[in-house]
């Protein structure tokens, strides 16, 4: 049985706070933190107030509809030489595309040079998306490769998601393009879920580092049981929302328990 990795996604939407979230996450038991650099481009609105039986209750609109701030307002350098001294493990460094479910609001010119500076930076990770250009993606696996950074080598689907099979072939034919294969799903019904937990089945004793996992309804079900699925790293957070589970994510500490209690 595999003994996965917990990586916390980190939610903040400034240096300060993804420097607490990791110190918290540290604590409930993480392995490991994502920054997500995209999201310090999101402006978090004001939550909206309602009034209920249970009495008032602040909402948030859904973060893809939050404004962003333009490129040059975030200061790159100074933001990752923070974030380099401030979080005390190791990090898979991100910067998401809109295409692929991300918040960057620069052109991919702006993007690709925010990854250097964090390979540069001597980052214990990077995620390099498969949909990155050839070229240039094989530059920047090169300097990876030179500063000793780990690369994830991902793909989101925002739009559905594709049969096991499918799945399955795209964790095989891309172990070369990095140390472990991501793949991140969007399921409309349980039947897209269970796509995951096929394909982490198929893939059962192949010996190839993957990580597999779906946003909503049944999403959280190829996390919960990571160890026997063969997974290599699991993403998890530390939002504890009620129904958490229909966005198909697990809160760390829940997800730490869970596997003690399943004997994992």
């Amino acid at each position: 049985m595999a003994d996965p990795k917990v990586c916390v996604a980190l939610d903040g939407t400034s240096v300060a706070e993804m420097t607490d979230e990791a110190a918290r996450a540290n604590l409930a038991g993480a392995d490991l933190v994502e920054v997500r650099f995209d999201r310090l481009y999101l402006i978090k609105p004001d939550p909206t107030i309602t009034e209920e039986e249970e009495g008032e209750r602040s909402v948030m609109p859904p973060e893809h509809d939050w404004e962003t701030k333009a490129y040059g307002e975030v200061e790159i350098d100074s933001s990752i030489a923070s974030l380099k001294q401030g979080l005390p493990l190791p990090v898979i460094f991100t910067v998401r595309p809109v295409s692929e479910g991300g918040f960057f609001p620069g052109v991919e010119t702006e993007r690709i040079e925010i990854l250097e500076k964090a390979i540069e930076s001597n980052v214990s990770w990077v995620d390099l998306e498969l949909s990155i250009d050839e070229k240039t993606r094989t530059k920047l696996v090169s300097a990876a490769k030179s500063a000793g950074c780990s690369i994830v080598a991902s793909r989101h689907d925002i739009n559905g998601m594709p049969d096991s099979a499918t799945i399955a072939d795209l964790v095989r034919d891309n172990q070369e393009n990095g140390d472990i294969v991501k793949f991140c799903g969007s399921a409309r019904n349980h039947n897209d879920a269970l796509q995951i937990v096929d394909a982490a089945f198929t893939l059962n004793g192949e010996n190839l580092a993957h990580s597999l996992m779906a946003l909503s309804s049944g999403g959280d079900w190829p996390r919960l049981h990571a160890p026997i699925l063969d997974q290599s790293i699991v993403y998890a957070t530390l939002q504890n929302e009620f129904r958490l589970s229909d966005k198909g994510l697990i809160n760390v500490r829940d997800l730490r328990d869970a596997w003690t209690l399943l004997e994992y």
